[in-house]
């Protein structure tokens, strides 16, 4: 199986591309549309089974460890819409976009693939943002509104440019800390990338 592994940031996988240097790797730099591109690109010049991006990321639920490794299955761009009158509108809310027009599925980008039921992780909801806020109240629209366990800000580039390509792809995150909280002392960035990483080579390991 032909794989590639997708991180936003050299260091979010760097045990992988020192215990496994033949991987095939592609570091996209941070922010969906900066993502998107270059995940797009590559696809168009490489035909590839898998796609896995792995990344750490922030937990709204605070019942989750910091340090856990989960799949996110669905995600949706949070941010792609109207502010107005102090509230948040969605493009499928104002009815711009149809909510079940594909690749959306009830305005999410859902990834069904059975592989990922192969690996016994916590399956999670993930939002995308394309700028990270402490705001209390900009973070208890989020969580109202799409009640997302995960914050990335590159999960729903990959899982659209891979649903509209028809491409197999598994969403890693390691949850590094708490949505809101800015003291990166209380972050568990360190522990979030070494088990992400472990995830990652024994996925590689088993699947290549």
């Amino acid at each position: 199986m032909k794989i590639l592994c997708v991180a936003a940031t050299a260091f979010e996988i760097k045990p992988l591309l020192l215990s496994h240097p033949a991987t095939d790797h592609l570091i996209t730099g941070i922010g969906s549309p900066i993502a998107m591109y270059h995940i797009m690109k590559r696809l168009q010049q490489i035909d590839y089974d898998l796609v896995v991006q792995a990344g750490i990321a922030g937990s709204f639920d605070h019942t989750i460890e910091l340090g856990e490794v989960v799949e996110v299955t669905k995600d949706n761009f949070a941010d792609l819409g109207i502010n107005e009158q102090q509230q948040f509108s969605s493009l499928f809310d104002v009815g711009f976009m149809d909510a079940n027009e594909f690749p959306f599925t009830n305005g999410w980008l859902e990834n069904n693939n059975e592989m990922l039921n192969r690996f016994q992780l916590a399956k999670k909801t993930g939002i995308t943002v394309n700028g990270i806020s402490d705001n209390v109240e900009h973070i208890a629209m989020l969580k109202n509104k799409y009640s997302p366990d995960v914050e990335s800000m590159e999960g729903a580039a990959l899982h659209y440019v891979c649903l509209q390509e028809n491409i197999p792809f598994i969403q890693l995150r390691s949850l590094s800390n708490y949505v809101g909280e800015r003291d990166k002392t209380k972050w568990k960035t360190k522990e979030a990338i070494h088990n992400l990483n472990i995830v990652l080579q024994n996925i590689i390991s088993l699947l290549s």
